[in-house]
């Protein structure tokens, strides 16, 4: 695997599972395709306030190394691509979910800023 992801050995469970959730915006990417469903490239980007183009490209094609996302391409002129949640990035979502209730009582407990993005306003 490239991209960054490594393929052991793992320490651990967590140890394997935080290894093709690193990077700030890989989660973020999987609740927005909770969320929405299918997402095309700028779709996401927009959604996600703050994303280089390059690093969402890279996380995208890591993603989709680690069987989390799947990317289907359009033969259309201008070609279109969409990304999709696959069973494996659902199941993973679904693992996150209580990490991302943590995370809100912590935001709430310690008074910390939130951004206020509208595409990111249901996130737990």
């Amino acid at each position: 695997m490239s991209g960054g992801s490594r393929t052991g050995p793992y320490l651990c469970g967590i140890d394997a599972a935080l290894d093709v959730v690193s990077g700030k915006w890989k989660g973020l990417v999987l609740w927005e395709l909770h969320e929405h469903g299918t997402r095309r490239f700028g779709e996401l980007r927009r959604a996600l306030p703050g994303v280089s183009e390059k690093m969402l490209t890279q996380h995208l094609r890591q993603m989709e190394e680690d069987g989390l996302v799947h990317r289907e391409v359009h033969a259309e002129v201008p070609p279109r691509v969409e990304y999709s949640l696959t069973e494996t990035g659902a199941s993973l979502l679904e693992a996150l979910l209580p990490l991302g209730e943590w995370g809100r009582a912590r935001i709430e407990r310690d008074g910390l800023s939130v951004n206020e993005s509208p595409a990111m306003s249901t996130a737990p």
